[in-house]
């Protein structure tokens, strides 16, 4: 939510001004229909437009989750950390986030991932097959852990 509030306030209070103004500038110049700054100035304060709509209404459906909450503490839901090893006993640590705060290279995978959705709901011990583009593979859940505490 905080990710998703700072774009918006970037893009209303600083993109979006600069815009208008080269546009204004632009447009006092004379033939508009030849004129690159008045052209991409338009398109680009109806992409602004756009994303911010966008935005809005992102910020107006989502739902605040603190998984340091969670009250079954024995499966894997939203905000848990999980580790897993593969056949080869590979293992890997993930914490199910948001769709909209996943980052593979720091083990955050989102909510609607092929991965995450076989790992909803599992417990210590449990076996998950997971259907990737590579293949079939299957994870056994080793230890699953939640935030302490109140997040910010």
């Amino acid at each position: 939510m905080a990710a998703l509030r700072a774009r918006y306030d970037h893009l209303l209070g600083t993109e979006r001004p600069a815009i208008v103004e080269i546009v204004s500038w632009a447009a006092g110049n004379g033939d508009r229909s030849e004129n690159g700054d008045y052209l991409y100035g338009r398109k680009r304060m109806r992409e602004i437009d756009r994303e911010l709509a966008h935005l809005a209404r992102r910020m107006k459906t989502c739902r605040m989750v603190d998984p340091a909450r969670q009250e079954d503490r024995s499966r894997a839901w939203f905000g848990a950390t999980v580790t897993i090893a593969d056949e080869d006993d590979n293992q890997r640590t993930l914490t199910l986030v948001g769709d909209d705060e996943q980052d593979a290279g720091k083990g955050l995978i989102g909510w609607s991932a092929p991965l995450a959705r076989a790992l909803r709901g599992a417990a210590v011990g449990d076996l998950r097959r997971v259907h990737l583009p590579g293949g079939e593979k299957e994870w056994e859940v080793l230890a699953i852990s939640y935030p302490d505490g109140a997040s910010g």
